[in-house]
């Protein structure tokens, strides 16, 4: 079954990590030919062209230029027709406005999806409502239990994003070789935190909550995400105020944007991520837990879905004070940490291992598409 996946590409965070994942990983489950078809390139088409997938562009779409819009339409008529394509997917509801039409005009099975928690009110969701695809993939349960916002009479599942393990055998030679690099001593426990620069996000919880243990002289915190547009400048530069007024300027660092987070997470020792809204679901969790570390996040969204006691602290929302206090805990105790990540590492192959999500999102994908065969030849 061959599957195209439809999106924007001018960005990249935990969708682009999705649809890289998915090139990458195709090995696992060949039965589904992945195709992706983007309107913008960048990191995310490199990315993807480096795995050897077939990524057809489609020609840079703005919805306030009416002839890109057509144009980027024909392109994908063109592309669905000439490579035999199964069944298409778009990712968020941008694709979905632009490109529902289109494949629905052609009979194809269309999903949508959704990554992110869906309100119901914004402009694109509301043009998004009049293009009903055949079924909704929700990428958390707590996504799910607001799709009705958007699709009340829509079928949906939810299927957990692929995510690929971090190799964790030679993690000693590669934390000992990182924290060289960047300067940090051995002995000190290194929290990090690796998320958009986007204020609901919770940085700014992060740093509230080392303000409250820096009598703690044995830890220091990576803060790992590029900025990409305007407003993440702007809270970047009061995330950078927030460090200098709490005197935290030696102790947490801003690495930016970076390729090898993979290695920078086996470096660390905890994974800090206190949201301040719902989390649709967290990529960067799960590879938090696949890098054994300890997590502590809040009750909300993907990060309470996700992290259990088992591995990890999941305390009360915007409580600077439950936080700290977690921090502390495990900053002082190398005994509970190592418990946390054993069983962090198991977690993450629970929800995320990547040939049974294939397979998983194989069989969503297969159901509807078979059903509608049948339906067409009767």
């Amino acid at each position: 079954m061959k599957v195209l996946h439809v999106y924007a590409g001018n960005l990249f965070g935990g969708i682009e990590t999705l649809l890289v994942t998915l090139a990458r990983e195709r090995h696992l489950y060949p039965q589904m030919e992945p195709h992706f078809a983007l309107c913008f390139e960048g990191r995310l088409s490199q990315e993807l062209a480096d795995t050897g997938v077939k990524v057809h562009q489609l020609g840079t779409v703005r919805l306030r230029d009416p002839w890109q819009v057509v144009r980027a339409r024909a392109e994908l008529k063109r592309v669905i027709q000439d490579n035999s394509i199964d069944a298409i997917i778009c990712h968020a509801c941008w694709p979905q406005v632009i490109f529902g039409g289109t494949v629905k005009s052609m009979g194809k099975p269309l999903f949508l999806w959704c990554h992110d928690t869906p309100s119901g009110t914004s402009l694109l969701e509301r043009s998004a409502k009049f293009i009903q695809p055949d079924l909704v993939i929700a990428n958390s349960q707590y996504t799910q239990q607001h799709l009705n916002l958007l699709y009340p009479n829509t079928p949906h599942r939810v299927v957990y994003a692929p995510v690929t393990p971090i190799k964790i055998d030679d993690s000693k030679s590669i934390e000992q070789r990182m924290r060289q690099q960047l300067g940090t001593a051995a002995d000190l426990t290194v929290i990090t935190q690796v998320a958009r620069m986007e204020y609901w996000k919770g940085h700014a919880l992060t740093i509230a909550a080392l303000g409250e243990i820096r009598d703690l002289d044995t830890w220091e915190c990576w803060i790992v995400g590029g900025i990409q547009r305007e407003s993440e400048r702007e809270y970047h530069s009061q995330l950078q105020q927030q460090v200098q007024q709490l005197g935290l300027e030696e102790r947490v660092r801003f690495l930016g944007e970076r390729k090898d987070v993979p290695d920078l997470l086996l470096a660390a020792d905890i994974f800090c991520q206190p949201n301040l809204a719902g989390e649709p679901f967290g990529i960067a969790f799960i590879e938090a837990l696949s890098a054994g570390l300890p997590i502590v996040t809040v009750a909300l969204g993907g990060g309470g879905e996700i992290v259990t006691p088992e591995c990890g602290y999941v305390v009360a929302p915007e409580n600077v004070g439950e936080i700290a206090q977690a921090l502390r805990k495990l900053i002082q105790n190398p005994l509970e940490r190592q418990l946390l990540g054993r069983a962090a590492i198991r977690r993450a192959t629970e929800l995320c291992d990547p040939q049974q999500q294939l397979q998983r999102l194989d069989l969503t994908i297969g159901q509807l598409c078979q059903s509608k065969l049948i339906a067409r030849s009767n």
